[in-house]
Order: C-alpha cells, then sequence, then structure tokens
C-alpha cells in the first residue's frame, strides 16, 4: 500500500451512506444477508452521533473511503480497563491484500495503547476463514471463549 496516499481517520457523519453501503456489502458476503437499509441507517447513524456507542475509523486513498472498521467499548472489571471490539471491518474487495487492514490494524492498535485500552478484541464470523488467516497474519489470536446469543 502506497502510504503517502493513504489517510486514516475517524468517520463523521457524511460519511453515513458509505459506511452504511460497506455494511450491508459485508452483510451480504460473509453471511449471505440482506440488511434492511433503514435498520442499518439508523444504526450506524447513532454511532456518528453518540460517541459513547463506538466510533467508525475509516482509510481514504485519494479522498476515496476503502475500508472501515467499528470500535466499540467493553469495560473489563478483570484489568479494571477497557477493551476495544472491532466490528463491521471490511476493505473493498479491489483493495485486498494490499496490507490496508494491517495498516488500519496498526493505527487503531496505536490508538487504543495511547487511550490505555487493556486490548483489542475482534468479531468474526466463524465461516470467515480468509479474515481469521488475517488476523492471526497480524499477531491476534483466537480467544478461549465463544460467544453465544439471545436474540429477543
Amino acid at each position: 500500500m502506497n502510504q503517502r496516499n493513504c489517510i486514516i481517520r475517524k468517520a463523521e457523519l457524511e460519511d453515513l451512506s458509505t459506511i452504511v453501503s460497506f455494511n450491508q456489502s459485508l452483510a451480504m458476503e460473509v453471511r449471505g444477508e440482506k440488511l434492511e437499509s433503514e435498520i442499518i441507517t439508523s444504526g450506524v447513524e447513532a454511532v456518528l452521533k453518540d460517541s459513547n456507542r463506538g466510533f467508525y475509523t475509516l482509510v481514504e486513498i485519494e479522498s476515496k473511503i476503502i475500508a472501515i472498521a467499528l470500535i466499540t467499548f467493553e469495560w473489563s472489571d478483570w484489568r479494571n480497563a477497557w477493551f476495544w471490539w472491532l466490528q463491521d471491518v471490511y476493505v473493498e474487495p479491489s483493495y485486498r491484500q494490499q496490507g490496508i487492514f494491517r495498516s488500519l490494524y496498526m493505527h487503531l492498535k496505536q490508538q487504543a495503547q495511547l487511550a490505555q485500552v487493556s486490548g483489542l478484541r475482534l468479531y468474526v464470523y466463524k465461516g470467515n476463514t480468509k479474515a481469521q488467516e488475517v488476523y492471526q497474519r497480524i499477531g491476534m489470536n483466537p480467544s478461549n471463549s465463544l460467544i453465544f446469543e439471545d436474540f429477543l
């Protein structure tokens, strides 16, 4: 990746439609799931308007957004510190395998260290083995925990 042309920044409200589009592409690509536009738009907008919910970080090349990641927060009483969860990680297909995610991850890791975050965690769909390989190559390890859920 050409670092000179790459900008990594926090998302702003004017980035809403691109983030929504990327999330819809991610859901379809990884899970074969179509996200309802109204719901995902409201969800992304809620994050962009309230930093207590999290924040999006974007990668741009030549003013074009090519990658996103949502960061949310989890308090750990065991460590008396925060964890940052990386969610909704998406790199446009034509920019994959060029170090884009690595650059984004290293930026987020640096920001987390400055914020004295205890660690980074990541949701990845269990069927997305390509992404799991990427995460392991950058130094992340599979957790000892499984996630269970109950939709209400």
